[in-house]
């Protein structure tokens, strides 16, 4: 459990930064130079999702049940999960849902680290959905309160008509893809039981 506790805290704190140390974020950035904090910054966030990986998945060998989630919410759990990956499409098909959620991948990882939170109810699994959860909303409230120079632009495509339908279709079809097959060759359970 060390191993993914650590993880955790180093994967959700490097992203944390902007949140509890914008200042400190600013002068390094300017001090280090763009590509050298952004080597920095991928380097830490990669040796805390390797030991989020590895830590989860010996935790998960001797796993502690807080809670034994009822059926009905593990089927809505796959519903909540429904709107997650056209919302991981949307920040680079810019259109209507980009515009309305005004922040895609945030919202995209509320929706889901609650979907496991509903379907999963062992120590590993409350720690880390509920720990990106928590991340998740601290950052939305963060980013409200940032200054508009600090907003990062994601590249994307062109604006176009389509391209809400693209994120819709698009990401309904990897939904079916992690549903029916990739949850279990990447996770080793099937979300459908």
């Amino acid at each position: 459990m060390l191993v993914f506790v650590v993880g955790l805290i180093v994967f959700l704190g490097i992203h944390s930064i902007s949140i509890v140390a914008p200042g400190w974020r600013t002068a390094t950035l300017a001090r280090l130079g763009e590509r050298r904090w952004k080597g920095l910054y991928s380097v830490a966030a990669g040796v805390g999702l390797a030991l989020l990986i590895v830590g989860y998945g010996m935790a998960r060998r001797d796993p502690v049940v807080l809670y034994t989630p009822p059926a009905a919410l593990r089927h809505l759990a796959l519903v909540v999960m429904l709107p997650v990956f056209p919302l991981l499409f949307a920040p680079y098909l810019p259109g209507r849902i980009r515009a309305a959620a005004k922040h895609p991948l945030l919202l995209a990882v509320k929706f889901w680290a609650l979907a496991h939170l509903l379907a999963n109810g062992t120590l590993a699994d409350v720690l880390l959905f509920g720990g990106f959860l928590a991340w998740a909303v601290a950052d939305r409230i963060s980013v409200k309160r940032r200054p508009a120079v600090e907003a990062h632009e994601v590249p994307a495509a062109p604006q176009r008509p389509a391209n809400d339908a693209i994120a819709i279709v698009g990401g309904l079809l990897v939904y079916a893809v992690f549903i029916f097959w990739a949850h279990r060759w990447m996770i080793g359970v099937s979300p459908l039981g």
